[in-house]
């Protein structure tokens, strides 16, 4: 293999690939990147055996061919080379020249035969979308995917399709995010489909903010997604989801509207005595016009007030500082409607203009008597 390539090129290219190289693994293949020249591109691949990333750049190719090389190790030395330009040189003993004007290095490599094959996915059913709504709509919701291995099927966000719309949930028994949008292309079969939340965090990673198509196409065992030259392709999360929508309730007795960056600031000066070891709840009384917080905690006490539109009666809800700010600062508008029945029931948060394509759900913690 032999090839010359713009040095800025391949560092993203690196950079990208790496995002699914395993950082340490007892099999020393799976902490590399495989590198393939051919015709006139380089194609970079880093895989994990659950996510894989594929990124393709133009080069002079004088010699196909491939090879591993460790991604820490070749991402540095190329982050660090001096000129424009990179050339890359294998022997037929696995050893790669790596050359940029007054820099050198040898590095042994390993036989690209080793690497593991990742999952081809043809024919399947494709969705097409803007990179920039894509991001958002993962972002917006992803903070919400459980963690808990003992449910599987909910460390990921469920994909729907239907009446040309998509639609992402995340839940993990304490919360709900949901963000939904219309499609520029309608013409879509309703599907259903689970991503793992993990797979999610590297796409955020290397997807982009413009307004370039994505595509994601679905398989029988695998989901991939395509972003120009890249290609992230991730295992479908199997199993029953739970049915969010019996979970919404289908009204509230309270709407009370809120600017969001004002309960932001209210909800951050309370939460000072609250830290990561002491979770104590905020406590937030819903009156006429005005929502009172307050905080007990080993610290100490804080409380704050914050306007709202509305009459909540004086209920008394507990809310975890975390759960409700991730629900605020993901919310895509300004001004926001809490839906509020009981001191136990979720508290639903939309968008104070009535738009469904957004709600949050955050079940309150029980206060106990001292704090209530």
């Amino acid at each position: 293999m032999d090839f010359i390539c713009e040095k800025y090129l391949l560092l993203v290219a690196i950079l990208t690939a790496s995002h699914a190289a395993a950082a340490k693994s007892p099999v020393q293949v799976l902490e590399g990147l495989l590198i393939e020249a051919d015709g006139e591109s380089v194609k970079i691949s880093g895989y994990d055996l659950k996510t894989g990333i594929v990124t393709t750049i133009p080069a002079e190719v004088s010699q196909p061919g491939g090879l591993v090389l460790n991604a820490k190790l070749f991402g540095e030395i190329i982050r660090k080379a001096p000129g424009q330009y990179v050339s890359v040189s294998v022997s037929s003993a696995f050893v790669a020249k790596i050359s940029s004007e007054s820099s050198e290095y040898e590095i042994l490599g390993m036989p690209a035969t080793d690497y593991p094959e990742l999952p081809v996915i043809d024919g399947g059913d494709t969705i097409e979308i803007s990179e920039s709504l894509l991001k958002r709509m993962i972002s917006q919701t992803n903070f919400a995917v459980s963690d808990n291995e003992s449910r599987p099927i909910h460390t990921g966000a469920l994909f729907e399709t239907s009446g040309g719309e998509l639609t992402i949930v995340a839940l993990d028994g304490y919360r709900l995010a949901l963000r939904r949008e219309t499609l520029e292309n309608g013409d879509v079969p309703d599907f259903s489909f689970v991503v793992p939340g993990t797979a999610l965090d590297e796409l955020l990673k290397i997807i982009s903010d413009g307004d370039e198509t994505a595509r994601i196409t679905l398989g029988s065992k695998y989901i991939m997604f395509t972003l120009g030259d890249t290609m992230l392709v991730s295992r479908r999360l199997e199993g029953d989801f739970f049915n969010y929508k019996s979970s919404i309730p289908s009204s509230a007795k309270f709407q009370i509207k809120v600017g969001k960056d004002d309960l932001i600031a209210a909800l951050d000066r309370v939460s000072l005595i609250i830290s990561d070891k002491l979770k104590s709840p905020i406590k937030c009384v819903f009156g006429e016009g005005v929502i009172k917080m307050t905080a007990a905690s080993a610290l100490g006490k804080a409380s704050d007030e914050c306007g709202m539109e509305g009459n909540g009666e004086d209920l008394e809800m507990g809310f975890s500082y975390k759960y409700m700010i991730d629900a605020l600062k993901a919310a895509p508008v300004e001004n926001l409607e809490l839906g509020l029945s009981t001191g136990i029931t979720p508290c639903m948060i939309n968008d104070a203009d009535g738009s469904d394509n957004f709600l949050y759900m955050i079940l309150p913690v029980r206060l106990k008597a001292y704090e209530s």
